[in-house]
């Protein structure tokens, strides 16, 4: 009977242990979950001021008219029907759009060549030398770069028009001309560019079995059959981030042409960016310039919609 007893007993502490053990692992989560709320806070906050705060207010402010001394005025739509209705904003979206055009696709040419050029065979070491060498200019301050080669290109004195003296090509007004002003801009943001787009391209090459191309050499396959019937379709998941990145950052172009030619001669080199810049700091018509800033957001959003749209059929995952 006795023993009944302490057994009951014994039974009727085994829940309260249970129940104790399962309070002090219930306390445990809700410290860890503290603690980690603790560590996110900082990155939390970081992120509200600096990024969503000024999204909200470029969305509100591009409805107003704002010069930061007097109080917002509210306008409506005024701010985007003036992009429309100004031609330096126009012209400005155009030289954009154009220079995106050119850059990108010489600089997704240039990476490609480089790239298959550096996974030929080659020795380890040199192979390294290049990948770091081609890298280099992107690490590079972009406004200490564009008035370096602002001197290059000078057509008085510059070094590139010294060169090509000697070969009795005259002075090229590099910098004076239309034409020749956009084509530096391009050359100088390749050059600084590239090096990134390269190096993931030398990835995805890398990702390539080598055994497709000897079994391909095995059927006669060599060169350029090689490259279209394999390089280019494994590599394309590899070029569709390549060219998402590089289109979305040449869109937002502003050092070069700002540092090198300030928008010019005329408005041969203003872009989107410089118009934004701009408007915002020089003419301080903020409101116009958050509608301006949206409507080049907007063109980068259908941009890259349209090109992950276009994947579907051109991008090969297996």
């Amino acid at each position: 009977m006795s023993t009944t007893v302490e057994q009951t007993r014994a039974g009727a502490k085994v829940p309260a242990a249970k129940n104790a053990g399962t309070g002090q692992g219930s306390g445990r989560d809700k410290g860890g979950k503290r603690l980690a709320a603790l560590f996110l806070a900082p990155t939390i906050i970081g992120i509200a001021i600096f990024t969503l705060v000024p999204i909200v207010a470029s969305l509100t402010l591009a409805f107003f008219r704002w010069d930061i001394i007097s109080a917002p005025e509210f306008v409506g739509v005024d701010n985007f029907v003036s992009i429309g209705a100004d031609p330096t904003i126009r012209r400005a979206f155009l030289n954009t759009v154009g220079f995106v055009a050119v850059a990108v696709t010489l600089q997704l040419s240039v990476s490609i060549g480089l790239a298959v050029l550096i996974q030929s065979k080659m020795p380890n070491w040199l192979r390294t030398f290049f990948r770091s060498t081609f890298f280099l200019p992107l690490v590079l301050s972009a406004s200490s770069v564009s008035i370096i080669m602002s001197y290059l290109f000078n057509q008085n004195f510059g070094l590139v028009n010294q060169v090509i003296a000697l070969v009795g090509i005259p002075a090229v007004p590099w910098l004076t001309s239309q034409g020749g002003a956009m084509v530096v801009i391009i050359l100088v943001y390749v050059w600084q560019n590239f090096g990134f787009t390269f190096l993931l391209i030398v990835g995805g090459l890398s990702s390539i079995p080598t055994e497709m191309y000897e079994a391909s050499s095995i059927d006669g396959a060599t060169g350029w059959k090689q490259f279209k019937n394999i390089t280019l379709p494994l590599l394309s998941p590899t070029l569709l981030v390549a060219s998402v990145m590089a289109i979305i950052s040449a869109l937002q172009i502003f050092d070069q042409p700002y540092v090198i030619t300030r928008g010019g001669p005329g408005d041969s080199t203003r872009t989107a960016v410089m118009v934004i810049y701009e408007t915002a700091f020089k003419q301080l018509d903020f409101g116009r310039a958050f509608a301006i800033g949206i409507v080049l957001t907007l063109l980068i959003m259908l941009v890259t919609a349209i090109q992950f749209r276009l994947s579907r059929r051109f991008v090969h995952y297996n």
